[in-house]
């Protein structure tokens, strides 16, 4: 019997690339713009992986909806400001071990490879063209098509777009938006302990310490759903 096509889903910011540094600059960048009290470093990378506005709601909830827009709209400029200065690579560095990685699985024929994120469109394009990786994920979801996580919509596209089963597919994030948006979507859940969410909070399905390690957790995990 032959074995089904498996799909794994990367999240992006947190768990393939490192972008903290110009997500957090250029959220007091908008506060500042605003008039408004910057938030602490550590609320800010709480935040990372939802879709601005409701990262906004979340960092100002004091505030209105114009006001909200104003900071996305403020955050953008300043985010796209520094990609430009320093080159989207330069910019959100790839992890330790995850160009070798993402190379590995796509060679592989059984495998197929996605991501769902926060970022949007121009900045999933500006990000993969940057690092040389376009055309690495048969399906790509943003956040402009879907409500935020963790919201299912982003997984039920991937599935759809690709044919793939619930069963036979896998997330893979660093925050609990990432592992609760494949909770209720029915996927199985990995988790990384580099990114932003402290790793005991994410109650994945298994835990990463290396990307050295996700060969054996797919293998474990698929052996056990056959």
């Amino acid at each position: 019997m032959t074995a089904p096509l498996r799909l794994i889903i990367f999240d992006v910011d947190g768990t393939l690339v490192d972008s903290q540094g110009d997500i957090v600059a250029s959220m007091h960048h908008a506060f500042a713009e605003l008039g408004a009290p910057a938030p602490q470093r550590a609320a800010i990378t709480r935040i990372i992986g939802l879709s601005l506005h409701a990262a906004m709601a979340r960092l100002a909830p004091e505030l209105d909806a114009g006001a909200h827009d104003a900071l996305v709209e403020g955050y953008k400029r300043s985010y796209m400001s520094l990609r430009a200065q320093a080159g989207a690579a330069q910019s959100s560095p790839l992890y330790p071990g995850t160009r070798d990685m993402l190379e590995a699985l796509a060679a592989r024929d059984d495998l197929l490879l996605g991501v769902a994120t926060g970022k949007s469109r121009r900045g999933l394009d500006k990000l993969l063209e940057g690092h040389g990786l376009t055309g690495m994920f048969i399906t790509q979801q943003v956040a402009d098509h879907h409500p935020s996580k963790p919201h299912p919509a982003m997984l039920h596209a991937a599935l759809s777009e690709t044919g793939s089963n619930a069963a036979d597919a896998v997330m893979i994030g660093d925050t609990t938006y990432d592992m609760d948006m494949a909770r209720a979507a029915g996927l199985r859940s990995i988790g990384v302990e580099w990114g932003y969410h402290p790793a005991a909070d994410l109650r994945a399905d298994h835990m990463l310490a290396s990307w050295g390690d996700l060969p054996g957790a797919l293998s474990q995990m698929w052996e056990r759903a056959a």
